[in-house]
């Protein structure tokens, strides 16, 4: 059937893991783990050269999502085990193609890629990791290792919001008016310098200290939430054609007031109840009550002309690729807070956990630069 075991699925690993959720304490490095194995022709091994953090490692050490991710890690129930530790963190990888499953034709081993891989895997925290062939793509060659593992979790985030959810692409962006709520963060920067490259206007709100970094990014105006009452700051201002709210809370009170009526005008939010609902009750309560809540909000504001929509990270291989085309063209540039030795994952945890990053907190696996 075109299915094979990795013959290196014998040998052992360096790999940060948790075997149980918690705070920081709950990591524990090994060398003894085992190296994945392909078990679908679709899939490739690849040696992690640099990984990062993002705040949903955070969230999944703690457990919380855990209910969602299990269910989609083994829907029906089949692993007898009943347990998906040890569990690897980690959802950027850049790294080298080490072996490819039988129907995989557009990589080899030796290929420079880089991916994102989907939360209900094990991660890149780990010398090796299986990623299947459509999540991954060719590496932008302009990169460094430690650059590429940076971008491409954030960047598939802010490319659902924006394009997938959202509807802007480069033929329909430019000119519009575009607000990003939490600027300064990996989503954030990243998403500043891809509606930028698209020809938006676009408006960042991020505090005082990030924003040379943003107006660097591209940001037309940038507003400082620190300075005064915010939402009066974003009224003063012409109405907008589409905002990206990284933060939520008790943004989504009022920032839907910003939008331009009846005009296609569109909210997008990557802060939604979905994880917790499941967590707190239970599989088909939790769909059933998150189900109601965007269908009511969607509802609602459609009858006040505007556009209110959730969205959530996608693995993508292809998208990926379109990403990887602005970085070799000069148009999407990492941000990197700061990078840290595999040696050092606990301490990277602290730092994201710390919050306030400008851009993203990276790890050196094997790469020494």
């Amino acid at each position: 059937r075109g299915l094979r075991l990795s013959a290196a699925a014998r040998s052992a690993m360096p790999s940060w893991v948790i075997d149980r959720y918690g705070r920081n304490e709950v990591l524990r490095f090994t060398s003894g783990m085992a190296l994945p194995a392909i078990r679908f022709p679709n899939e490739v091994v690849i040696r992690v050269h640099a990984a990062s953090l993002n705040p949903i490692d955070l969230i999944m050490r703690n457990g919380y999502g855990a209910t969602a991710l299990n269910m989609k890690r083994d829907p029906l129930k089949l692993n007898s085990t009943d347990s998906e530790f040890p569990l690897t963190l980690g959802r950027d990888a850049s790294g080298e193609v080490m072996e490819c499953g039988l129907s995989v034709s557009y990589f080899k081993p030796g290929d420079k890629v880089w991916a994102a891989i989907p939360p209900w895997k094990q991660g890149t925290l780990s010398e090796f990791v299986v990623a299947s062939g459509n999540e991954v793509s060719f590496k932008p060659k302009c990169l460094s290792h430690t650059e590429a593992a940076s971008l491409p979790y954030v960047g598939l985030t802010a490319w659902s919001a924006i394009n997938k959810v959202g509807g802007l692409n480069k033929e329909n962006c430019a000119g519009k008016r575009v607000l990003i709520i939490g600027a300064s963060g990996g989503v954030g920067t990243f998403a500043v310098q891809l509606v930028k490259a698209w020809g938006a206007h676009v408006t960042a709100v991020c505090s005082n200290d990030a924003s040379p970094l943003v107006k660097k990014l591209g940001a037309d105006d940038v507003i400082d939430y620190r300075s005064g009452n915010l939402e009066e700051q974003l009224r003063a201002l012409p109405l907008f054609d589409f905002i990206l709210d990284n933060v939520g809370g008790s943004t989504e009170k009022w920032a839907l007031d910003l939008l331009k009526k009846w005009s296609g005008a569109t909210y997008v939010t990557l802060v939604t109840p979905f994880l917790i609902n499941m967590d707190r009750l239970g599989v088909a309560d939790g769909m059933l009550r998150t189900g109601v809540t965007i269908g009511s909000k969607t509802v609602k504001h459609l009858c006040k002309g505007v556009h209110y929509r959730w969205a959530f990270f996608m693995p993508s291989g292809p998208y990926l690729d379109e990403i990887a085309e602005l970085v070799e063209s000069g148009k999407i540039h990492p941000v990197i807070d700061q990078v840290f030795s595999f040696s050092e994952v606990p301490e990277a945890f602290l730092k994201l956990e710390g919050g306030h990053a400008r851009g993203k907190t990276v790890i050196n696996v094997i790469d020494k630069k």
